[in-house]
């Protein structure tokens, strides 16, 4: 009998959740346990960790699952790699679902770095304005950087950085919206993780019309997998798997 664990947190995530449920799966959807206020999901759900790779080699023998579906964020980099181990120890399928990656348009002015800590070595500590939009967890290689931060959280958080400003607020958002909050702030430069997808898309298609650079944080990198883009080539995935009795 098919059973699913779904990693989740993500839009994607929440689509492939509601397919499975339509669909009549048996799955448990996955949460980091970040957010205090997550969304509803139309499976039942688990919050929290599972002890590294160990752990979750452990949950995924001792409920019975026989497949494992990793839809977390691209930068949730730990759980990824411990799925990836897991699903080998446990001999449990592993299929990825990823949002592709945003790229440059024309008009774009990006300048690319490799991680969190590189994208604070090259803004320019002028006293500028600095959207820094790349959630809560990584900002303290932004700590004693001379800037006016701009935040933008799902939720009231408390956060490391001096002369900030946070916005409370859940997307999808809308360029409008992100070209006149970046001017009501005074914002000049935009940093953010390459998230890809559509939701938050809209601050970069704010900062190409207003003419803003923006450090690009590029994605961890991860050993192979097998990834998809589209819910309906995980369907595809699970249908192949129950026509053959797996």
């Amino acid at each position: 009998m098919t059973r699913i664990l779904l990693l989740g947190g993500t839009s994607e995530a929440r689509a492939l959740a509601q397919a499975l449920a339509d669909a009549g799966f048996e799955a448990v959807y996955s949460y980091a346990g970040r957010l205090q206020n997550p969304v509803a999901q139309p499976l039942p759900t688990r919050s929290g960790g599972f002890g590294g790779a160990d752990g979750l080699t452990a949950y995924l023998r001792v409920e019975g699952f026989t497949h494992l579906i990793d839809a977390t964020h691209p930068f949730a980099a730990t759980i990824s790699h411990n799925a990836i181990a897991a699903s080998g120890r446990a001999r449990v399928p592993l299929i990825a679902l990823e949002r592709p990656a945003w790229a440059a348009q024309p008009g774009d002015r990006w300048r690319h770095v490799a991680d969190f800590a590189a994208a604070a070595s090259v803004l320019p500590n002028d006293g500028s304005g600095v959207f820094l939009a790349i959630g809560r967890q990584q900002l303290a290689p932004f700590v004693g950087c001379n800037h006016r931060w701009m935040l933008r959280f799902a939720e009231v958080a408390s956060h490391p950085l001096r002369d900030a400003t946070l916005i409370v607020s859940r997307g999808p958002f809308t360029v409008a919206g992100d070209i006149a909050l970046m001017q009501r702030h005074g914002i000049g430069l935009v940093v953010t993780k390459n998230a890809g997808g559509h939701g938050a898309e809209a601050k970069l298609i704010a900062a190409r019309e207003l003419g803003l650079p923006v450090v690009m944080i590029d994605r961890p990198a991860l050993p192979a997998r097998h990834v998809v883009a589209r819910v309906a080539e995980v369907m595809d995935w699970l249908h192949g798997a129950a026509d053959r009795g797996v």
